[in-house]
């Protein structure tokens, strides 16, 4: 027995050794040649919980630091800065990790001041030590330090702004840093404070070359400190890049205008006469709402704050407000655009025929997508393609300006099918005989062929369909929806009656007259029109009252024929409510 147990335990071993020495993947091998559990030296107690709760080089500086951004306590944080580096080698210092410097100059550039009186110093010397230690900063490190030297209550305002715009200017040249729009805004606000015009340009100049475009806050500082230095030229450059940036100013922006339009140097720019006919012309080219040809009128200005009415006339000129468009030129790109991205995906000769076909017809004032209209809450049991739903919409359309048809987007299938009924094959053939149809072909989606019609055309499109498919997301245009709330036209029927709605009657955004006036709309939180406020800025006598113009609970009725431009700039107010859209694809 005593034998045998000897006999195995020898096996034993000699297995375990050939184990050993057998080919094993190198994690394996290790594995087997690590000593018992027992043997090991056990990680103690407190290098586990450094492991566990390290946040970098200094766990215990993270925790400080945060604790006392949550206190805004300033001066405890670089009292913990200070304790960390203190017994470092002055060469070779302490390195820090890259967030606990970002943290240390983000809670100096928020300091207060009162209990930490000189937060610029500080954090020059955070920087200067995350410089020494190599490590390298980050976008947010240096426009954190920007924020700290150019904070309101420096000493020295103007040497303040000339530094913080140092460390941004050479962000790139010195780290290969890229500045970002919130590294320039302290830097205009400062040279804005500091009431420095020409250093303020030079600061948007270097935010063009860096390809950062200004957003309201910092047009807004460009605007105060142009208009301070009485410098008419930069005022108007301004307010344009300002029109081009944003829909409706905030009130500190409103006050920033009402102060130039108040001041003698804007009484005295601008010029007496001009030639109205060009005026005009630019402005119908730009899509309507501006000229841009400089200031016009002379004299003194008088600014008010009013509401306009749901036809859109001023309360306080009675000028017409205006419905403005995406001007000519972006109108053609995006024409062209549509037609690129259609020709990519429908068969190319099919597109094409339909692009000769309409350079051929072009009087078209409304474009109707078809199958959205006769699909429209179609959805129960007898419901299917409703052709009489179709032919209200047309009628309507006719009925609304003066027998003029309207050219509808069909896909062939659909005829094909409708043809063998005949009540629906005498209207399709009255609609082909005033050219009101076009049939799209087999194997083509008829949304291009609608879309790229009303661009094309500058005209209305008939629709419900909210355009935000994966088509329409393809053209990434910024003005796609600019265009769209111009343009479409959506619907509902009353007792069989289409009712349609049109785009709303005047833009909310900032506008400059035919005569040199200016209409400004101020932010409304709430979304209604009807309460928004508007800067109402012109000169004396500059706008007369406009001719009476039908309306209906302040709907306009009628809409002149002079020319499809026309056409967008008239509309009905929107019911959103009922906008229930018929959705369909006519694909085969």
């Amino acid at each position: 027995m005593g034998t045998r147990l000897v006999h195995h335990h020898g096996l034993n071993q000699l297995m375990g050794l050939w184990a050993l020495m057998a080919p094993r993947p190198p994690l394996l091998r290790a594995l087997l040649l690590l000593p018992p559990r027992s043997s090991r030296p056990r990680a103690t107690h407190t290098a586990m919980a450094r492991r566990r709760g390290s946040k970098g080089p200094n766990p215990d500086l993270s925790r400080t630091l945060t604790d006392c951004t949550r206190r805004g306590d300033a001066a405890a944080a670089m009292a913990a800065f200070d304790d960390a580096v203190s017994d470092s080698d002055p060469d070779a210092p302490t390195r820090l990790a890259a967030h606990q410097y970002n943290q240390l100059l983000h809670l100096l550039a928020t300091a207060d001041r009162s209990s930490f009186p000189n937060p610029a110093a500080a954090a020059r010397r955070v920087f200067d030590h995350m410089l020494q230690a190599g490590a390298p900063p980050s976008e947010a490190t240096i426009t954190s330090l920007a924020r700290v030297i150019a904070a309101p209550d420096t000493d020295n305002p103007t040497s303040a702004a000339d530094e913080a715009f140092q460390l941004v200017a050479t962000m790139r040249e010195k780290h290969g840093l890229a500045p970002r729009l919130r590294s320039y805004s302290p830097v205009l606000a400062a040279f804005r404070r500091a009431g420095d015009a020409s250093k303020a340009y030079a600061v948007e100049a270097h935010m063009a070359a860096s390809g950062v475009s200004p957003e309201e806050p910092e047009l807004a500082a460009l605007l105060d400190v142009s208009s301070r230095a009485g410098d008419a030229d930069k005022v108007y450059e301004y307010m344009h890049k300002l029109r081009q940036t944003v829909d409706c100013v905030s009130e500190e922006a409103a006050q920033v205008l009402e102060g130039w339009f108040r001041s003698d140097k804007a009484a005295m720019a601008g010029k007496a006469e001009w030639d109205a006919a060009q005026v005009e012309d630019v402005i119908v080219s730009n899509g309507g709402g501006c000229h841009q040809l400089g200031w016009l009128g002379t004299g003194p200005w008088t600014v008010q704050r009013v509401r306009a009415g749901a036809d859109g006339q001023c309360g306080g000129c009675k000028c017409r407000l205006a419905c403005v468009d995406i001007d000519m030129e972006e109108t053609q790109r995006f024409a062209d655009s549509v037609a690129g991205l259609a020709l990519e995906r429908e068969t190319k000769a099919n597109f094409s025929q339909f692009q000769e076909w309409l350079e051929e017809n072009k009087e078209y004032e409304a474009i109707v997508d078809g199958a959205n209209i006769a699909l429209y809450q179609q959805n129960f049991a007898e419901g299917g393609f409703s052709l009489t739903q179709l032919d209200a919409v047309i009628t309507e359309l006719r009925g609304r300006y003066h027998g003029k048809w309207p050219l509808v987007i069909l896909h062939n299938k659909r005829i094909a099918k409708l043809m063998e009924n005949s009540s629906n094959r005498h209207l399709i053939e009255i609609w082909r005989a005033n050219g009101a149809l076009y049939t799209t072909p087999s194997g083509s989606n008829d949304d291009w062929y609608w879309l790229y019609a009303a661009i094309k055309l500058n005209c209305l499109l008939v629709t419900n369909d909210e355009m935000r498919d994966h088509i329409f997301e393809l053209l990434g245009s910024s003005f796609f929806p600019k265009w769209k709330q111009r343009h479409r036209v959506k619907y509902t029927f009353n007792k069989g009656k289409a009712v349609l709605v049109m785009p709303p009657p005047y833009s909310s955004e900032i506008q400059e007259s035919e005569v040199g006036s200016w209409h400004v709309p101020m932010e409304e939180r709430s979304g209604d029109e009807r309460v928004r406020i508007w800067l109402c800025i012109g000169r004396t006598g500059t706008c007369k009252v406009p001719d009476k113009i039908p309306t209906a609970n302040g709907v306009v009725q009628e809409v002149p024929q002079n020319g499809a431009s026309n056409w967008v700039r008239q509309s009905l107010q929107e019911d959103k409510a009922e906008s229930i859209t018929g959705k369909r694809k006519d694909r085969e």
